[in-house]
């Protein structure tokens, strides 16, 4: 990298320098992560400071410094004006742009990310939010996908499609509503609760030993891992195995395949929760930090069913 450079870049976090300046974490194709001083952003005629905004992409002109760099130029290619026109989906954002801040590298280029990220924001920003439902909850699903996709990116994306013991393929069964499969964050995704594996130590579990004749000193059964997060139903294993596809079908045809599984189970919207919880956890262990973001999700949902 020449003392002066140029990166296509988009703002994820910003944070104020001294009077007027600030320092601004980019996520960009070229450079990957960098840490850039935007001279003058919060002066009110300032040149750059439309360009500093959350989510802004910009053709930047960067001058190396001993320890941050220097924004010179920017002109904006891009800027997501709808996720500032309603809290959820911005909240939404703002959760993407963490979880790609834990992963992003620096001094490389990160290419596929860049664009991963942009993918889901525009998908998020395009959501056409209906007036019978808190908007967060409708932005959910796009959320989820989200979450997995740049977990699927980062290489730690959990197995769901089969068991992580054994590796046979997870076929959700919804005609029985006690069918269900568990979840084990440390083993890495889904785990078959079939008599093929033994709960001999499954620890603080709460599942039941399951008798299997056939066992011997010779021949021992996979084992379920020391803990077993969750159970999930047929519903939430099918919901979780359409996050892998490229797109989520459209909502409504969505919401109306869920519901057609579901029966007298939770809502659609109390489904969802429940997988970005689920994910949420899964990638605060992997990352080995909070997702503060979510926390901000968990707020507003609460606030808005309150009110509906």
């Amino acid at each position: 990298m020449s003392r002066t450079y140029k990166a296509t870049g988009i703002n994820l976090k910003s944070i104020p320098l001294g009077e007027s300046d600030r320092i601004l974490t980019i996520l960009t194709r070229e450079w990957g992560l960098i840490r850039a001083v935007a001279p003058g952003v919060r002066q009110p005629k300032s040149k750059l400071g439309g360009r500093a905004g959350l989510f802004v992409v910009n053709e930047l002109v960067l001058t190396q410094g001993r320890s941050l760099d220097r924004i010179t130029q920017a002109e904006t290619l891009e800027s997501y004006p709808g996720l500032s026109k309603d809290l959820g989906k911005l909240t939404a954002g703002q959760y993407l742009a963490e979880l790609a801040l834990c992963q992003a590298l620096s001094d490389q280029p990160q290419e596929e990310l860049f664009s991963l990220l942009s993918e889901h924001l525009t998908r998020i920003e395009g959501l056409l939010i209906t007036g019978d439902r808190p908007s967060t909850t409708q932005v959910l699903p796009l959320l989820t996908q989200g979450i997995y996709h740049l977990l699927a990116l980062g290489g730690i994306a959990p197995q769901v499609h089969a068991c992580c013991l054994t590796q046979r393929p997870l076929n959700p069964d919804f005609q029985s509503l006690n069918w269900r499969v568990g979840f084990s964050i440390s083993a890495g995704g889904t785990v078959s609760l079939s008599q093929g594996n033994s709960p001999s130590n499954s620890g603080n579990t709460g599942l039941k030993p399951e008798l299997n004749h056939r066992s011997s000193a010779s021949v021992q059964a996979p084992t379920l891992p020391r803990k077993i997060d969750r159970q999930l139903n047929a519903v939430e294993l099918a919901i979780l195995q359409q996050l892998t596809a490229a797109e989520l079908p459209q909502e409504t045809h969505l919401n109306l395949q869920i519901q057609g599984m579901m029966g007298e189970r939770p809502s659609v919207d109390q489904v969802w929760v429940s997988i970005e919880h689920l994910l949420r956890h899964y990638a605060q262990y992997h990352y080995g930090q909070s997702i503060r973001s979510a926390t901000l999700m968990d707020t507003y949902i609460h606030s808005s069913r309150a009110s509906f």
